[in-house]
């Protein structure tokens, strides 16, 4: 595990709201397993019925996720995508694009699995998140 992060560091991934509630010791575990990955606007992070279990946070940058063709909305800093596949190894629900030349952060299934038994505050977060896209989602489609 890194040592020596600078708080700098820590308080960036901080004020991410999925590891809002993750301690110090979760933070420095969560840079030491992420990859950062510069992405170019309209290029595709994920694509709709592929398999995948990466989870994605974004650093920098604005993507455009849609299903079935429909624009379901945008994420930027802070936001993460990718839970879904993540969580129960099935097909992505839905296709995330880059809309502006981005940063993003790449949590894979092993990494994230022992960083969620160490840190319950981001299993929570997972579900609050989860949630509300699956609210967003039902009221999208229906209008």
């Amino acid at each position: 595990m890194p040592r020596g992060i600078p708080s700098d560091v820590i308080n960036h991934f901080k004020a991410v709201p999925l590891f809002s509630a993750v301690s110090a010791k979760g933070i420095r575990a969560i840079v030491g397993a992420a990859t950062e990955v510069d992405v170019r606007a309209g290029a595709a992070l994920v694509r709709e019925g592929e398999f995948g279990r990466e989870l994605y946070v974004i650093i920098q940058g604005e993507a455009v996720v849609s299903q079935a063709g429909k624009r379901l909305g945008r994420l930027g800093p802070g936001d993460f995508f990718g839970e879904l596949a993540f969580l129960d190894r099935s097909r992505r629900s839905a296709s995330v694009t880059a809309r502006s030349d981005m940063r993003v952060m790449v949590l894979g299934p092993r990494e994230f699995d022992v960083i969620v038994g160490q840190e319950p505050a981001i299993a929570r977060r997972l579900l609050e998140a989860m949630a509300r896209r699956i609210r967003q989602n039902e009221r999208s489609l229906q209008h």
